[in-house]
């Protein structure tokens, strides 16, 4: 049985992991292959700093808050192993910043000791009058997709760099089920109008001192529009920009100005860090991520299509929620196909 996984970001290195691992024992004839034409450190995930934090509301979404506790908690659980490291994985703390009180968030109790702060912690921000501090992990993708993508070659898992023009190209190749992770472009294959990219910029700098994320939220302005400081194992990024509908990979002199002078004013040691790298990315936005199979007609028989893209700007938070939401879809393409019966009673 031949599969074929295009997108080789975080979304789709986790779901071709997850699915490999589950069904290779039962489906002994399960072949898989990554198509993408971006790799690792080239993807939307490389240029995230790769804090686990959903938006502040979930819409009501109990399913993506569900997919990104099981995320949290696969995660805590690698956290004591001796892979944590290389798969850039490590516990950090720090503070989300309101200028009023807001409800708290579908995550609370998700994460590590959350509690609102305190008047003396919030001196340490003039300008913001409420805020909560807790743990959460970091996941660097810059660490976590080349250990995802040994994981799969150990495996057998073949890689092509490539672009995929269409799902029918795949079938002609002779796949059964095709894999859909290819976020912002997934529109390219298959027309999606809810899917807009959600333009950001990010400045990567030296800043050793900064021991703590500071995210600040401004209510009017939305998701991502004002500073945010996550510093990493190597570098601290700083950002605040979201906009939405913008294609433009290219970095911004007016954008650079943006993050630059906000995220001074919100810590002014900042003046003195190093720039070491700029980025700007696309978010793949949508209202809801599309998780879902889809039967397709080839020629003259039906092949089955798993999709998994809009994931917007929190795709390492839920991905392995949706890897094994993923999988359990694959499985039940496998029952239909009757590939993975149970094993019979020996008499």
């Amino acid at each position: 049985m031949r599969v074929a996984v295009i997108g080789a970001g975080v979304i789709g290195l986790s779901t071709a992991l997850c699915i490999h691992e589950q069904y290779h024992s039962l489906v002994p004839s399960l072949e898989m292959e990554v198509y993408a034409d971006r790799y690792t450190p080239h993807t939307t995930s490389d240029g995230a700093a790769g804090l686990w934090q959903p938006y502040l509301s979930d819409h009501g979404n109990l399913q993506e808050t569900l997919w990104n506790k099981e995320t949290f908690d696969y995660l805590l659980g690698h956290l004591g192993s001796p892979a944590a490291k290389e798969m850039g994985l490590f516990l950090i703390s720090g503070y989300n910043l309101f200028t009023q009180p807001v409800p708290d968030p579908s995550w609370k109790n998700i994460v590590l000791g959350f509690r609102n702060l305190t008047p003396k912690e919030l001196e340490l921000f003039p300008g913001y009058s409420y805020g909560w501090f807790n743990t959460a992990l970091m996941l660097e993708c810059r660490s976590y997709l080349p250990w995802l993508t040994n994981r799969l070659m150990q495996r057998g898992v073949k890689f092509f760099h490539k672009k995929v023009e269409s799902f029918q190209e795949m079938f002609a190749q002779g796949m059964d089920v095709v894999i859909n992770c290819t976020g912002v472009r997934a529109g390219e294959l298959q027309p999606d109008p809810e899917l807009q990219p959600g333009r950001g910029q990010v400045i990567k700098v030296l800043a050793p001192w900064v021991k703590h994320f500071i995210i600040t939220h401004d209510t009017e302005s939305g998701i991502y529009n004002s500073p945010y400081i996550i510093p990493g194992s190597e570098f601290t990024v700083l950002g605040g920009i979201y906009q939405h509908g913008n294609w433009n990979e290219e970095n911004s002199a007016q954008d650079h100005k943006t993050i630059w002078e906000n995220c001074c004013r919100l810590l002014p040691a900042l003046q003195k860090a190093k720039i070491v790298q700029e980025w700007s990315g696309l978010r793949p936005a949508r209202p809801w991520v599309r998780l879902e199979r889809e039967t397709v007609r080839h020629e003259h028989f039906q092949a089955e299509v798993i999709h998994n893209y809009g994931h917007g700007g929190f795709g390492i938070t839920i991905h392995w929620g949706c890897a094994m939401a993923a999988a359990r879809l694959f499985g039940s393409i496998l029952q239909e196909k009757k590939l993975a019966s149970p094993p019979q009673p020996r008499l």
